[in-house]
Parts: C-alpha cells; structure tokens; sequence
C-alpha cells in the first residue's frame, strides 16, 4: 500500500523536506519559492530557547502572509516536544491564528501513542472552537528515541490524523548511545547500516497502517555523494522522501526520490504484458526473459502512480 492510494490519507508529494528554522524569517520567502515540496517550519531544535516566542510569532505570520498552496508547498510546523513548556502554546497560538493555512504539524520524540493523543486532542477542539474543520490539520511523528521505535507500530495507529512518521537519526543515535560520524551517515566500524533494522521497522509500520515513510537528516550539507549515497538506501527500501536541511539537498532528494525514467518506462511495460497476459486468460507472463505476474503489477503500479504524482506538480 502506498500513500497514493491510502484511504484516509491525504495525498502528498513529499519527496524533500526542508527543515526553516522559526527564528530566521529571512529563510521563509526562500523556501516558499525552492524546489521543495514540503517545507517544516521549525519551534524545536533549530531555535534556541530564549528565541522560541519570537519565533512561534514568525511562523505565525509567515503562514498568513506567504502563499505556501500557491507556491505548491506542504506547509508543517515542527513543535517542540511534549516535555517542553513551549508545546503548548506553539499549538494552541499558531493554530488558533493561522491553523487554516496549515497542512500537519510534526511532532518531535513520540514515544507512545498517548504523546499523539495529546496533540490530537489540542487540535481537536482548536479546530471546533474556530470553525477550521473543513481544513483538517493532519499529523506527523518524528520516531527518534528508542521508546518511539519500540512503540511505533502504536504510534501509527494512534490517529486518524496521522499521514507520516519521519526517522529521526541523530536523536536516535543519542538515545541508542550509537556512535556516530556524520548524522544520518555510516560508521566505518559498524559492518554494514547500523540505521538499517531502525528505517526498516518504521517502513514496515508505515506501510502497514497506511502512512508515508520519510528519512531523516544529513548532516554535511557539503557532502553531496554522501547524501545521494544515504537518499539511494531510503528509497531502495521503499522511503518516499528524505529531509534537507539545507537548500543545496532538496534537488538531490527529488532526483533519487522520484522514479528513473528507465524504472517508469519498465513499469509501463510490466502493466501492458499483463493486462494482454489477462486478456489471454493467463495470470502471469513473461518480460525481457523473466517472469512477472501479480506482484510484479502492484510494484509496477507504485511506480506509475508516484510518476504521474510528480508530474502533476511540475
């Protein structure tokens, strides 16, 4: 199941994600006019603690005096985490004032299904006080504590808001005390992706309650190939996009996270064999010398449809 064709769930493109820091609203006319399709507009880790008002107030009048739709952008807020006494009021201000002009609000370090109901529930009754359900704001989960993963076959059930969970890598390798690099990059002492069983329960969940499943950071934004490398793993395992937390990754994430043309026109052809295939009475046939049959059509669709996603916005 992808998001796509996810009963529920809003559609989004949601190859590159750029991380804007609330603080620095010289950054957000930037980001509105870039090649991202989504863009988080961050309360947490990115603003210091003295500027979280200030920036809560940026945010705030970016969403209402920037036209984010029209510039074909998700719009999110990442508020800070629910052990903060800033959470609360990111909620409830930035919703209350421009919660109309908001697509999801991505909450940081979920470690139970409770830490979504919390926000939910907020939410809620913003959105019915204010007369703003015709928007209906949807939610996201950063899994980055080792109470998250082991929790995240919960959390991705624990709303009917809930569109994605985001793999948070550095905070992830803090909680796992792992040694690391370069966030979101390989150690050269572990043998193989010591990030690998983690991306791969978080897809497994993702997949499984009909959610997008987006990687995380990079952190040397002066290493491209080593981005492309760690992009290329996300989206071989069935990743449908990957953050960037600075302007020179988002063309990088939308070129490995969108289809090769060689892999869409395959796909063309997948469908097409078995669609005759049917009309023969066969439930299976064979393409360039190797057999494809119903599978081989639900992976074919994938690509096709997420092909024709980004198409439509370009």
């Amino acid at each position: 199941m992808s998001f796509y064709d996810t009963p529920g769930c809003t559609p989004r493109l949601q190859r590159s994600e750029l991380a804007v820091p609330g603080s620095n609203p010289g950054m957000f006319e930037k980001a509105a006019n870039s090649r991202a399709d989504y863009v988080f507009l961050d309360c947490e880790d990115a603003v210091a603690p003295d500027d979280k008002a200030r920036a809560r107030k940026n945010i705030i009048e970016a969403l209402l005096d920037i036209d984010w739709k029209g510039k074909g952008k998700t719009l999110s807020i990442r508020i800070n985490g629910l052990d903060t006494h800033y959470m609360y009021r990111d909620v409830v201000d930035i919703v209350e004032q421009a919660g109309q002009y908001l697509d999801t609000i991505l909450i940081p370090k979920a470690g139970t299904a409770s830490d979504i109901y919390m926000v939910d529930c907020l939410v809620t009754q913003i959105e019915t006080a204010k007369g703003l359900e015709k928007n209906r704001i949807g939610l996201e989960a950063l899994i980055e504590t080792a109470l998250g993963m082991a929790n995240v076959e919960s959390i991705a059930q624990s709303s009917r808001r809930m569109e994605a969970l985001h793999f948070g890598v550095a905070d992830f390798a803090a909680s796992c005390r792992a040694r690391t690099v370069v966030m979101g990059g390989l150690n050269p002492d572990y043998p193989g992706d010591q990030w690998h069983a983690g991306l791969q329960k978080m897809l497994v969940a993702c997949r499984a309650f009909g959610l997008r499943a987006i990687d995380g950071p990079f952190g040397d934004f002066n290493d491209p190939d080593g981005y492309r490398e760690a992009a290329k793993r996300a989206a071989a395992m069935g990743y449908e996009g990957k953050w960037a937390i600075h302007p020179s990754q988002i063309a990088l994430a939308n070129e490995v996270m969108s289809p090769p043309e060689a892999e869409v026109a395959r796909a063309i052809r997948v469908l097409e064999a078995l669609e005759a295939a049917a009309k023969a009475g066969k439930g299976a046939a064979s393409l360039d010398g190797k057999l494809i049959d119903a599978a081989s059509a639900r992976m074919a669709e994938n690509v096709v449809r997420q092909s024709r996603a980004i198409l439509s916005t370009d």
